[in-house]
């Protein structure tokens, strides 16, 4: 009997018993390097699967909510927040400008490391060269004024669509965009938001809409989703005061079923038994 051979090769042996072990190739195109703290990021998925993507896209690609929904299966909620996230922790930076023709622009940096300066791919500033002397100390820069949510610019930018009227400077969003983020993270959704902002505008406006918009994002705010549910009770309720059970017998006469407070017969028991006449008693003469 010939004995089966396999022409397979064998794997190499691996220090690792348990858990995952990769097959790496090297890569020379068509590839994004991450950097492990936002590919190993605690929290949602999503979050890190669209900061994935964002980093993988060339420059000049659309990352709007509406062109990100069409690439995942989220919706606009969990992609927004994701976005939202991603700026909170320095992967992403909109900057609100002013375009050449006086036009509101928003421009979009994706950082692949948080924290570096927001210059395009591809282009680095030529090194000073060294004159043998002390370096110059550079001098320290302003902390830089924390940039509106996307969404919000985006929603704010969007109003003259409904009323032309509504056209915001560069200034204005960013002193709006903070009071639309917080209807945002009470849960109102964006079309609620601008529907509160468009709808039963007086005939007449002000040079500078900003002020009634920032009324009515005060007036108008929406309460926030925590006052919503009820309070947590730390005892407890008390039991109301309710008057005592009385008990079930069984009718001693019937056999049926009633209430009283010890044993003996039905009300239609007694009733009957009361209605018959006594029996008569005879005498031995």
């Amino acid at each position: 009997m010939t004995s089966a051979h396999s022409n397979a090769p064998s794997s190499a042996p691996s220090r690792v018993s348990s858990g995952v072990i990769h097959i790496r190739t090297r890569q020379t195109s068509h590839f994004t390097v991450l950097a492990n703290h936002l590919a190993q990021r605690a929290g949602s998925a999503v979050t890190v699967g669209v900061a994935a993507y964002i980093l993988s896209l060339p420059d000049g690609a659309p990352i709007t909510i509406q062109a990100l929904c069409v690439h995942f299966a989220e919706g606009k909620t969990a992609i927004a927040g994701a976005l939202r996230e991603l700026e909170a922790e320095g992967w992403l930076e909109r900057r609100v400008e002013r375009g050449p023709h006086g036009r509101i622009v928003t421009r979009t940096f994706a950082y692949d490391l948080p924290g570096t300066a927001a210059e395009p791919a591809g282009t680095s500033a030529p090194e000073p060269e060294s004159s043998g002397g002390p370096e110059p100390t550079e001098p320290s820069q302003p902390t830089p004024e924390p940039v509106p949510v996307i969404e919000a610019v985006d929603l704010l930018t969007r109003l003259p669509h409904r009323d032309r009227r509504l056209l915001l400077s560069e200034r204005e969003i960013t002193a709006l965009a903070p009071a639309v983020t917080d209807w945002l993270d009470r849960g109102a959704a964006p079309q609620e938001i601008t529907e509160a902002l468009t709808t039963g505008l007086p005939a007449r406006l002000n040079r500078r809409p900003a002020r009634l918009l920032a009324h009515r994002l005060t007036a108008l705010r929406p309460p926030a989703r925590t006052s919503l549910r009820p309070p947590a009770r730390t005892s407890p309720l008390p039991e109301p005061d309710r008057p005592p059970v009385v008990p079930l017998q069984n009718c001693d006469g019937c056999d049926r079923a009633f209430r009283a407070g010890r044993p003996g017969r039905c009300r239609a028991c007694r009733v009957s038994a009361e209605a018959r006449p006594a029996p008569e008693t005879h005498c031995a003469a």
